[in-house]
């Protein structure tokens, strides 16, 4: 069983959501949440505080994979600075530890998660609830998005990584 950290970074709300699981089997909700830091602190204590939850579900989950969303470009800068500010904070914590860091973008998540890299946050949030067996979509929609990236690194990651073992073995031979 693989134990993976989804992040989706944020200054306002930084969902986190662990999932346990492998392909082909029932996943597992670990634990989901957000860590949230006022829109009026400075960017320092905004970033500290962010920092300071991950890496206390780093301690408390101890996963084997980090996901992170692969921020992309969007009209608002400010926007686009702070995600990428707390997913450099997430990466940062990561491999502090040594563990390994996936970044997932958004179309890609959705396509794994539904089916259609286009879907809306309803959609994913309804699938991760059917696919986690859940009583209720959760809530907000940081923490839905943030379990999507794990389950996309859980069924994405094995796939590609038995995919890079096979290339290196292929570059090996003669």
């Amino acid at each position: 069983m693989l134990r993976v950290l989804g992040v989706d970074p944020g200054l306002t709300r930084c969902g986190l959501g662990a999932v346990e699981g492998r392909p082909g089997t029932p996943l597992s909700l670990v634990a989901v949440g957000v860590v949230r830091t006022p829109a009026d602190d400075d960017i320092g204590a905004r970033l500290v505080a962010v920092e300071t939850g991950i890496e206390r579900w780093l301690d408390d989950l101890r996963p084997d994979a980090v996901a992170v969303e692969r921020v992309f470009a969007q009209h608002n800068v400010r926007t686009v600075m702070g995600t990428a500010q707390a997913a450099a904070v997430a990466i940062l914590c990561a491999a502090r530890r040594g563990l390994p860091v996936a970044l997932h973008t958004p179309s890609e998540v959705k396509a794994a998660i539904t089916g259609s890299g286009t879907a809306d946050k309803k959609q994913v949030g309804l699938m991760v609830t059917r696919l986690l067996r859940l009583d209720a979509m959760p809530r907000p929609a940081d923490a839905a998005d943030a379990l999507a990236l794990a389950i996309c690194h859980l069924w994405r990651g094995a796939a590609q990584n038995r995919l890079a073992d096979a290339l290196a073995r292929a570059k090996g031979k003669p």
